[in-house]
Formats: C-alpha cells, structure tokens, sequence
C-alpha cells in the first residue's frame, strides 16, 4: 500500500510540482520535498517552494547546484538571455542540458538518505516545449539506471506526464487546491507568483490551460 510508504517530490513551487506534491500528500504516508537552487533567473521560485512547504508543514530540502549554472548557460540561468520559443526544431532558450537528469538523481540520493522509495516529479510529454529529459522513455530509463546504481528499488511518479494544463488544473480542483495553485505557485520565468506577467512562454501556457479547463467546467 502506497499509503504506508514515505516519497520525496522535487518541488519548484510552481502548478506542476504542487500539483504534484497534493497529489503525494493523497497517495503517500509521508512526504518531504527538495528544491535546487542552480542559481536560477527567478530565485523568487526558491522562496516560494519554502513558503509553501512551511505552510502546508511538508519538511523541505534546499539543495546547492550553482554548478549546474555555470556548465548550462540559458535564459533560466542567465539574465542576458532572452526567454523565447524554439525555431526551426531547436529547444526554447529556458532548456536547461540535464537539469532533470540531475535533480532526479539527486533527489533519488537524498531519498536513499530518509528511507523514501518513491520520487515524485511534474515533468510531462504534453506541454513539454520539446524538453528531451521530461519525455517518459527518459523517466523510465533513469529509474531503471538509479535502481542498478544504488542497489534499490526506487519508483519515479509522474503524475502529469500525459496531461494537458488543462488537465492538470482538473487535477488540482479534484484535489480540492484550484485556488491554492492558482494563487501560490510561481511558473512565471519573470518571477511573478500567481497569474504572473501573462506574456511569456510559460505564464501563456498556463492561461491558456486554465482559460480552457474553467470553460470546459462551466459546460459541464
């Protein structure tokens, strides 16, 4: 029984990850969360991630990866780059190389450290942005490959990989916390909490998601 067991979800404060830690809360007997700090764009997200874990009484890691900005130049990393869509195929400016990759396998030690067997993230194939480290095969394969370098037998939940915003927002209102992630979380790359800047990328997506389920709802 999942009920009976202990899970870590790596949290950014933002509608993915707590939608993702209301889920766990439901699902799992204990849950603790671990945020990186790689010193990112909004640092503002870093505060928001303690600030909820506090209110909600999750007990919160913070964790040091200031390494990753130096080998990953971006617009998430850097404030002279300018946040924007990919062309022509490429990956938007906000990709991170192996961001994913390493917060899971980090968080995958941290949980080998408190008896936690369950790792919980938001990444998604849906609205991804062509990220390659939140597709499935990626997520399956570096569960298989932390469970043959550790010697355990972890699970990586991904609660939002095949939902849309605005599946995701039926989420939260199923879990009864709409208005909570709604108002509380940061997924704005300007560092607004809430509706954000409602100009880029990310703040567009998730008005377009909320626009769309808050209509559906209203049909239904």
């Amino acid at each position: 029984m999942l009920r009976d067991e202990k899970a870590v979800v790596v949290f950014s404060g933002g509608q993915d990850s707590t939608t993702c830690l209301f889920w766990a809360l439901e699902t799992f007997k204990e849950v603790e969360v671990v945020t990186f700090n790689y010193n990112q764009r909004h640092k503002a997200e870093i505060q928001c991630a303690i600030d909820i874990a506090d209110e909600l009484g999750v007990k919160h890691h913070l964790l040091d990866m200031e390494l990753l900005n130096q080998l990953a130049p971006n617009a998430l990393t850097r404030s002279d780059i300018e946040v924007k869509e990919g062309e022509n195929g490429e990956l938007p400016s906000t990709f991170v190389p192996g961001r994913n990759l390493v917060f899971l396998s980090f968080a995958s030690i941290l949980a080998s450290q408190i008896g936690a067997k369950h790792i919980i993230t938001g990444v998604c194939e849906t609205d991804f942005s062509g990220y390659p480290d939140c597709r499935d095969s990626f997520v399956k394969s570096l569960n298989v490959t932390l469970n043959l370098a550790m010697d355990t037998s972890f699970v990586i939940h991904t609660p939002l990989m095949w939902l849309d915003k605005a599946e995701t927002w039926k989420l939260a209102d199923e879990l009864g916390r709409l208005d909570y992630v709604r108002e509380k979380t940061l997924t704005c790359y300007e560092g607004v909490i809430g509706d954000g800047c409602g100009q880029c990328p990310s703040c567009v997506l998730r008005k377009a998601g909320l626009d769309k389920y808050l209509q559906e709802k209203e049909a239904n």
